[in-house]
């Protein structure tokens, strides 16, 4: 399984994502669309919202998060 591969799970595992950019940016908000090497985030909510790409090799694996509606909080999620 290749790295977009894995980004796609983990986009497709709870309603809200949560990353950390290597430059130190956090992310929050709902993966729209993966590349074999980049990301679509969109954060924020209506027209403060933004939508973000960025390069899969730029997200930091550790920080991957994402809101597990059962439990009504964030999980870890590993690559």
């Amino acid at each position: 399984m290749d790295l977009a591969d894995k980004f796609v799970q983990f986009a497709e595992s709870g309603n809200q994502q949560r990353l950390k950019s290597k430059d130190g940016r956090v992310l929050q908000g709902w993966i729209m669309e993966i590349t074999d090497d980049a990301l679509l985030m969109s954060t924020g909510s209506g027209e403060k919202g933004q939508d973000v790409w960025l390069k899969l090799v730029d997200v930091e694996p550790t920080s991957l998060a994402y809101f597990h509606s059962h439990s009504q909080q964030w999980q870890a999620f590993t690559l």
